[in-house]
């Protein structure tokens, strides 16, 4: 068969270097098709990841202000309570004083009374 497709020894090497030159240049990477808009996509990607951050930063910064907000009104509210109680005992100490000064009056007016009687 081979004497009738007549082939040599370098007819034979000539082929097999052309397969493995085939075989490489299938390995080989293909030059790739840039997209023109690629550019325009990537700053248009980066523009919308540079809202998304700042709508998160905006979020947080605002849920900080909430509690700020709340631990504040807390105090407030802890403070008027204090203060309540505060003016409450005041109040009582006034009363006491009061009864206590009527009471000496009282006592007094007794005794002034009682040594006039005698």
């Amino acid at each position: 068969m081979n004497e009738f497709q007549k082939t040599g020894f370098a007819e034979r090497l000539k082929t097999a270097a052309e397969a493995r030159q085939a075989l490489v240049a299938k390995l080989k990477p293909k030059p790739t098709v840039t997209d023109p808009q690629f550019e325009d996509r990537a700053a248009r990607r980066e523009a919308e990841l540079a809202q998304v951050r700042a709508d998160r930063a905006e979020a947080r910064a605002a849920a900080k202000q909430a509690v700020a907000d709340s631990e504040a009104a807390a105090l407030e509210a802890a403070a008027a309570l204090e203060a309540e109680a505060l003016e409450a005992k005041r109040g009582e100490r006034k009363e006491r004083k009061q009864l206590t000064k009527v009471e000496q009056k009282a006592k007094r007016d007794a005794r002034y009374a009682a040594r006039k009687a005698r």
